[in-house]
């Protein structure tokens, strides 16, 4: 069963005596281990771009048969590019490279926005709400900002992911519940949206079950850690 997390914008990593390692996400209260920051995502790779075809047909058979044979011509996210140009650098996207998404004041790059509105639209058929974060692009300033307020806890500026536009955090309502956890573990890849290796219990890097990749944007920049 997942333990009790505090429910913040970053979170504090767990702390419990449990070492062990797991596969799934479901065992939330070990000790963390590894760097306390993503400065070994600053290693990049040539990796093909992955089109919008990464928002795939959800795995969840529980969805409404509306949602799951929805129009491939019709985007989750209207009005959003995902083939848009990517242009300027961590924290400093152009704005034509961002879109932003359901809910008010979070934006990610283009591609990686309508995969999350794909994911979002199966997680609405299957639970009668969005999906809720807290967290999702990061201008450097805000990279800055944060890394004041929680120190270790914070990825060095300019080496986050958020600042890239290809993260988000969840809500604590939303990594509390094994539901719906669970679902997200086994239907995010589908959209392209997984938690990374480096933030599983275990992983190189501080524990975060909260924190979510898009995998085809990661792997243009780092290897998938």
């Amino acid at each position: 069963m997942l333990g009790s997390l505090a429910a913040a914008t970053i979170a504090a990593p767990l702390v419990a005596d449990d070492q062990a390692h797991g596969s799934t996400p479901f065992d939330l209260d070990t000790q963390p281990t590894g760097p306390s920051t993503l400065a070994l995502l600053e290693q990049g790779v040539d990796t093909p771009r992955t089109s919008q075809g990464i928002a795939a047909a959800p795995r969840d058979v529980r969805v409404e048969a509306s949602a799951a044979s929805r129009s491939t011509e019709r985007s989750p996210l209207p009005g959003c590019d995902a083939d848009a140009p990517i242009d300027g650098g961590n924290g400093t996207l152009a704005d034509h490279s961002l879109c932003d998404i359901w809910q008010p004041g979070e934006k990610l790059r283009a591609d990686a926005a309508v995969a999350l509105s794909g994911l979002n639209e199966a997680f609405r058929a299957r639970f009668g709400r969005d999906l809720c974060l807290v967290d999702s692009y990061r201008s450097i300033s805000s990279q800055y900002a944060v890394k004041a307020s929680r120190g270790y806890l914070a990825a060095t500026p300019g080496t986050s992911m958020h600042g890239w536009g290809l993260a988000i955090d969840l809500c604590g309502d939303e990594y509390r519940s094994s539901e719906v956890y669970g679902w997200l573990w086994e239907n995010g890849p589908a959209y392209g949206w997984e938690n990374p290796p480096w933030a599983q219990r275990g992983g190189m890097g501080n524990y975060e079950p909260w924190h979510f990749e898009y995998k085809p944007g990661v792997v243009e920049i780092t290897p998938w850690h």
